[in-house]
């Protein structure tokens, strides 16, 4: 690669230096990025959302789910406003850019950076006690060590031959688990009991009631939850570069996911604890006096559907094929966000707020440093760390401060930026986007107060990140990439004008 002096020192990169960084377009129409938009949550729906139940009882993660819900599906409203005027790689930093300045799309990249390389570490420690269950295999250090690696190697490895490829197989993958969720369904609603839901005793807390046993305090401490729910569809717009027509595909791709994901994690929701009628154990199905049923057992439970299954008398079959797309759930979150997270490493390194190497892609224009790079971060972290809860909170916790961000962002460029051409104008505009803006800034606050340990590592490496950009990278941006080019266009009509 190469740049002449000359371009350097004005921040502009040549030709040559866009033509060694280029992603390749038309891999994926509406549906792909639908799929892609599901597969990012679709774990969620097997396992990890029931824990909210232990800590809000159903009425407080019915709250956090239909408040969280709200946030999520209007910043979608926003972002596929703004993914299909500015249908760039960098997504989330692009927006913030635009509408904050560097300082603001940094912050906004590398959170949403922080999100994608930790969460997939995270998915795969759940992946390693997925595959250990299954075969009845004692967990040792090596051996989940060895289990994660072989992960990290065949799906890194299936994206480095081509982002048509992933996208496909990420949609193959999340089909199977859709179908386990279709079949789950069947089986549980004709045990549906809503006297299920509300089982848990109040505790006696502020507000607390069988409908919010742990009260007001529990209920705020349930928001992580609600966020198990979507967590990871905003980073659909990453793909704007290698889509069909970025400018109507986004849009679909983006607001069809979101709404797939609200049907599927209102029926886990209701479903599973109304449908656990039947007095059951971790182990099997019980029929002994005072041993718990509905939200009382699935809350603290690692598989809950799979308990409701048990407990709905489901036949063998069905529960080995929901068990086993569980796996298939974790696998299609943990493949599609190492797709998440090259996109968004390869957008910040190509304007130059990160090493610039790091963004050259192959023959195939898939970017190869920037998926091999988060890998090893995330193997290495999984591997030694093997910690899947705590890292999970550090992801959430850089995902909620990318959603203040991004949200505030289309409400500073819808009231700012009039000329910016819009292919898709979000409902209610800015008001939409400025509730979303407030739900996230208290879902900062909740995350924080449910786990300051794991935030606070957040922190801390968010903070020497900026320290990088202030004392360093903000002097070699590339003013010509795509997500900064709208500056110099604007000097260069000043000039004109």
């Amino acid at each position: 690669m190469s740049i002449n002096k000359t371009e350097a020192a004005e921040g502009v990169a040549g030709q040559e230096y866009f033509q060694e960084r280029q992603l390749k377009q038309g891999a994926g129409g509406w549906i792909l990025l639908a799929g892609l938009g599901v597969a990012y949550v679709i774990s969620g729906d097997f396992s990890g959302w029931n824990n909210g139940l232990a800590t809000g009882g159903f009425g407080g993660l019915l709250i956090a789910f239909v408040l969280m819900g709200i946030m999520y599906l209007f910043m979608i409203f926003g972002l596929a406003e703004l993914s299909s005027a500015l249908p760039t790689a960098g997504a989330g930093y692009g927006f913030a850019r635009r509408a904050f300045g560097k300082l603001g799309g940094f912050i906004t990249g590398v959170s949403i950076l922080i999100e994608y390389i930790i969460a997939p570490a995270a998915i795969s420690c759940f992946i390693t006690d997925y595959v250990r269950l299954l075969f009845g295999w004692e967990s040792n250090w090596w051996l989940n060590a060895g289990i994660m690696l072989a992960f990290w190697v065949v799906f890194i490895g299936i994206q480095l031959v081509g982002a048509g490829e992933a996208l496909k197989t990420i949609f193959a993958i999340t089909a199977v688990a859709v179908v386990a969720l279709v079949v789950y369904v069947v089986f549980i609603i004709p045990h549906f009991d809503a006297s299920q839901l509300f089982n848990m005793p109040p505790d006696g807390s502020a507000l607390s009631s069988e409908f919010m046993p742990h009260g007001i305090v529990g209920t705020l401490s349930t928001l992580v939850f609600g966020i198990w729910f979507f967590l990871g569809i905003e980073g659909v717009p990453l793909a704007a570069e290698e889509a069909k027509d970025p400018k109507k595909d986004m849009p679909r791709g983006l607001i069809i996911g979101m709404l797939c994901l609200i049907v599927f994690g209102a029926l886990m929701l209701f479903l599973t604890p109304a449908g656990t009628t039947t007095c059951i154990n971790g182990d099997g199905v019980l029929n002994g006096e005072g041993c718990a049923t509905g939200s009382e057992i699935i809350g603290p439970s690692g598989a809950p559907l799979i308990l409701a299954l048990m407990s709905a008398g489901a036949p063998t079959g069905v529960i080995l094929f929901v068990n086993i797309a569980g796996l298939a759930g974790l696998v299609a979150s943990f493949f599609s966000l190492i797709f998440a997270a090259s996109r968004q490493l390869f957008a910040l390194s190509r304007a130059g707020y990160l090493p610039k190497a790091v963004s050259v892609t192959s023959s195939r224009k898939v970017p190869t440093w920037c998926l091999i790079l988060p890998g090893v971060i995330g193997f290495g972290l999984g591997g030694v760390i093997q910690d899947g809860a705590t890292m999970i909170d550090i992801a959430v916790f850089g995902a909620t401060i990318s959603y203040v961000m991004m949200s505030a962002s289309h409400v500073w460029l819808r009231l700012k930026d009039k000329e910016l051409k819009r292919e898709y104008l979000t409902p209610g505009g800015a008001v939409t986007t400025g509730i979303a803006t407030v739900i996230a800034v208290i879902a900062v606050v909740s995350v924080f107060t449910y786990d300051p340990f794991a935030s606070g590592i957040t922190l801390v490496v968010f903070l020497a990140l900026v320290l990088y950009f202030l004392l360093y990278s903000k002097n070699k941006v590339v003013g010509n990439a795509p997500e900064e080019e709208f500056e110099l266009l604007a000097a260069a009509e000043a000039e004109l004008s």
